[in-house]
């Protein structure tokens, strides 16, 4: 099973992006997104941006990591 992280594209420079992710910036391969701009949402794994998605799906879908989060965390500390 494969996990992408939406992000947030804040710099672009000779194809490669920085993201932000809660926070944490990070660069990726905007290879596979070659018409990706500063302001996008993509997902990214193994650090590529393989798919570009709308700001409120990416929200929603960073909202449902961190509700699993905590309920991991909680089932953890029992």
């Amino acid at each position: 099973m494969c996990l992408g992280i939406p992000a947030k594209i804040i710099k672009i420079e000779h194809g490669m992006g920085i993201i932000d992710m809660e926070g944490t910036q990070k660069e990726v391969s905007l290879l596979l997104q070659e018409d990706a701009k500063v302001g996008d949402y993509v997902v990214v794994h193994a650090g590529f941006a393989i798919q570009k998605i709308d700001e409120e799906q990416a929200l929603a879908s960073l909202e449902t990591l961190r509700e699993m989060a905590s309920e991991l965390a909680e089932a953890e500390s029992e």
